[in-house]
Order: structure tokens, then sequence, then C-alpha cells
């Protein structure tokens, strides 16, 4: 082996060692994209709601919203807890949060810590942390029922959801457009980087969905051009039954529950078989 040749073996292992040092030190950019700034409230859609101040576990103070259903809902006393995804804030979810209404869901929406109002930085166990508060808000504050209680995870939010389900009896877990793990995702992102062994976060929902004692409901779409279909289908064969898969419609942010009427139809039926209702 000639001295060039070496030398252009070092620069490159150097390189390669280099990218994966950046892409160690960074990982948490690439997850998390909060907003500080909410710019809006359920109000603006026309939707009565109650600002709700949480406190973590570990002292940390998250700002949420419950907006609840109105007076002759068909949806009968059931309750939705909504994790969002990795970017935005909850501000950006107001339309969901209307979606929910119109379907006629009490609503309970937080921002994760370092998101929104929520103080704190995020991280994969305050996200968790973050869910239990308001978990613990619906169940103990409100009286809600568990049972009543269904967990919606979006995106990055349904691994939070799935956490949430592990720990506890809900009367559901919803799962829509999310993914299977954060290691599966980097993977995809970085394919020549030995990314199992650079990721610090995990958020690996495959390995804890066959823990989940509740219906499961998992929704994709096949043009998410963001989180490839496969990883849904993947959740869906890994969880217990009962379960229910849906092939949704349209892009990462432009499908889904919001966008898709098929899809909201069968999403209720599911809720209306899985849930308690009132009597």
């Amino acid at each position: 082996m000639t001295g060039t040749v070496l030398t252009i073996l070092k620069i490159g292992a150097a390189a390669y060692a280099g990218l994966c040092m950046l892409v160690f030190a960074k990982q948490s950019g690439y997850i998390y994209l909060p907003d500080r700034q909410v710019t809006g409230t359920p109000a603006d859609a026309g939707m009565p709601f109650e600002n709700v101040p949480l406190v973590t576990s570990d002292g940390v103070s998250i700002h949420a919203w419950f907006v609840p259903a109105a007076g002759d809902s068909a949806a009968k006393g059931r309750t939705l807890l909504f994790c969002h995804g990795n970017a935005g804030d909850i501000a950006d979810r107001i339309y969901s949060l209307q979606t929910f209404h119109n379907m006629g869901f009490n609503v309970m929406a937080f921002d994760y810590r370092g998101y929104g109002n929520s103080a704190g930085k995020p991280s994969e166990h305050g996200t968790y942390e973050d869910a239990r508060a308001a978990w613990r808000y619906l169940t103990d504050a409100r009286g809600i029922p568990p049972g009543s209680i269904a967990l919606f995870g979006r995106s990055l939010g349904a691994a939070v959801a799935c956490e949430l389900a592990t720990e506890l009896d809900a009367g559901a877990l919803l799962m829509e457009s999310t993914f299977s793990s954060a290691p599966d995702m980097a993977k995809m992102m970085f394919p020549y980087l030995p990314c199992r062994m650079l990721c610090r976060f995990k958020y690996d929902s495959v390995s804890k969905i066959d823990k989940v004692n509740m219906p499961v409901l998992v929704a994709h779409s096949p043009l998410d051009e963001m989180i490839p279909f496969a990883h849904g289908r993947k959740l869906f064969e890994a969880a217990r039954e009962p379960k229910m898969f849906i092939e949704t419609t349209g892009e990462h942010n432009t499908g889904g529950l919001d966008n898709d009427p098929a899809y909201r139809a069968a999403f209720a039926a599911f809720i209306a078989e899985n849930v308690a209702g009132d009597k």
C-alpha cells in the first residue's frame, strides 16, 4: 500500500469519524423542533377550553389545554389524550383539536417541555414524564375513568403514547403516522453510519407494543414522505389483538385524521367499540 493511498484512507476514516461525532452531538436537533411562540388558542376556532398548568413528577411546569366536548356529544364522555408530533407547539394543532371536537370527544392536549409555554428542555425521558402528568390530571384532578380515555399520538407523539400505554390501563392506544423506533429512522436517514451505536434516543415502540394490554389502532399512509409506510405495518404486526390497521391517504403533514373522512369514520367506530363512554 503506497503512502498516498494510506493517507487517503486516513483522511477518509477521520472524516467518517467526524461525521459520526457530529451526528451523535446534534441528534437532538433532528428529533425536537419546538416553537416557543404560542400564537393561538382553541377559542380562535370557536371552541371553549381551559388553560391547564401541570407540574411533572420531576418538577417541570407544563402547559396544556382541555377542550370539553359539546353538550350533545355523540362520543358520550370519551376523552382523547393527544400527544402531538415533534415540531411546533399545541397552537399548531388547533385544526386537529377542532377535528376531535367535531367528532364529539373531550380532548387533552399538552406541550412537551421546551415547547410553547412549557418550561425545560425536551428529552426522551422528559416527553414521557410530560404525558404522565397529563394522564394524572385527567384521572386524578378531573376524575375521568381510565377506560374512558384513548391515548392518541401522531408521529413522535405516538411513541410517547405507546410508552404510556405500557404503564396503565386506558381504553385504547391510537398511533398515527409514526415510526417503529428512533434508530430505525436514523438508519434510514444515515444509511452508512452505525446508527444503533450512535443513537442516544430510542423511542422504541416496536419493542414495547407487545406489552400494551389494550386495543391498538395503527394508521399510516403509503404516501407518507417522512416516515415509511413499512414502519406502521411493522408496529401493527408486533401489536397484540385486538388491533386494527387503517391505510390512510395523503402525505405526512397533509393527510391523516384531519383530512380523511373514511379514516375518521373508522377511527370513531373503533373508539365506540373499545373505549367506555357514558351509559
